[in-house]
């Protein structure tokens, strides 16, 4: 006589139930392991067996028995897995804090800052814990950047005047900002450098030979990026009125044209102001004393510094000029005009905010 078995009891689920499982697994990215297991509560819901339903799955008839338990005692809940033990915390949120608080408020006593190795050693949590925990609340005391409040007591409506020609410079009216970058060295490597190739960068050495500096005067067009530049041995008031003047050739006649400068003496000399006077379609605007950063062309120089002259070697004065000339033609063939995004008010609290830490 063949034996029939256990007979099948079906899986009982409402039509609110059914609706929500037949729509997860309708889902197409949905994770196939959760698909799985609601294909076996539908196949225990239709009065499959056990059997049937592990063969048209292709898995073991151990998993189906699990999951149909797990839906029949926690329903929707069920078919998550279960929290899993796992090893326990060996590093309390005291000593966390400890660590926090230690490289924020203190310095070693052998270094001006903490590193991974000396602060484990300090607080007796392991290095790979102390980096974990840096990387976890975004904080890198190998780093430092800097920055100067200006005491100018004009700070406010300077930079709500330079703020206001960048983004809502005047009808029909030229914007440049002006400014030297001086003692630009020509420097020469020593011996040749290697190339780049695969799985190594290209190098250079350690020491160069010197062959005399140079000046770089620039206007930088705020509209278009496009850049006026001239090129001295020296940056007294004489160069600049040349570059003024260089400035004056280069732009239209029928435009007012408004100069953002910083306060550098040798844009306030007597013969500069006569220049000025004599030309009222000009319009100075100083920069606040220590804010050089709210002058865009310095993002020019920046910019022409770390992608042409630190990596390339002169072999005199006249190899450099020569070579940042080049830069600026083929930058000015397609000019990319920096963007200011951040308005008076916001740089005003951020200032204002740093001046209060501080007090």
């Amino acid at each position: 006589m063949a034996r029939t078995g256990r007979p099948v009891t079906k899986l009982s689920l409402t039509d609110e139930e059914r609706a929500e499982l037949m729509a997860r697994l309708a889902v197409r990215k949905a994770p196939a392991d959760e698909k799985l297991r609601i294909r076996v509560v539908l196949g225990c819901a239709e009065g499959e067996s056990g059997t049937h339903i592990a063969q048209r799955l292709k898995t073991s008839i151990q998993t189906v028995s699990k999951w149909r338990r797990r839906y029949e005692a926690y329903r929707f809940a069920g078919l998550s897995d279960a929290p899993r033990a796992g090893r326990p915390r060996t590093v309390l949120d005291d000593q966390v804090q400890a660590v926090v608080d230690k490289v924020r408020q203190s310095k070693p006593a052998n270094a001006t800052h903490w590193s991974v190795r000396s602060m484990s050693a300090a607080t007796g949590v392991s290095a790979p814990t102390v980096q974990r925990i840096w990387h976890a609340f975004g904080l890198k005391p190998h780093l430092e950047s800097t920055f100067k409040l200006s005491t100018d007591p004009y700070f406010v409506d300077k930079v709500r005047d330079v703020v206001g020609l960048y983004l809502a410079p005047p009808d029909r009216a030229l914007v440049l900002c002006v400014d030297e970058k001086s003692q630009i060295q020509a420097l020469d490597r020593t011996q040749p450098g290697l190339p780049l190739t695969f799985g190594k960068p290209g190098t250079r050495t350690h020491d160069y030979r010197r062959h005399g500096t140079t000046s770089l005067f620039a206007a930088l067009d705020v509209a278009t990026g496009k850049v006026i530049g001239q090129l001295k041995r020296r940056h007294r008031s004489a160069e600049f009125l040349q570059f003024l003047k260089a400035i004056d050739a280069a732009v239209p006649t029928d435009q007012d044209i408004h100069l953002i400068m910083d306060n550098y003496g040798t844009h306030k000399t007597e013969k500069v102001r006569a220049w000025f006077a004599a030309r009222p379609r000009y319009h100075v605007h100083f920069t606040p004393t220590s804010a050089s950063w709210l002058n865009l062309v310095e993002r020019f120089f920046g910019q022409i510094s770390e992608r042409w002259i630190k990596r390339n070697a002169h072999t005199s004065v006249a190899d450099l000029e020569q070579s940042i000339r080049h830069y600026i033609d083929t930058h000015n063939v397609d000019p990319k005009p920096f963007v200011w995004r951040k308005t008076a008010d916001v740089i005003l609290a951020s200032v204002a905010r740093a001046a209060a830490k501080l007090i």
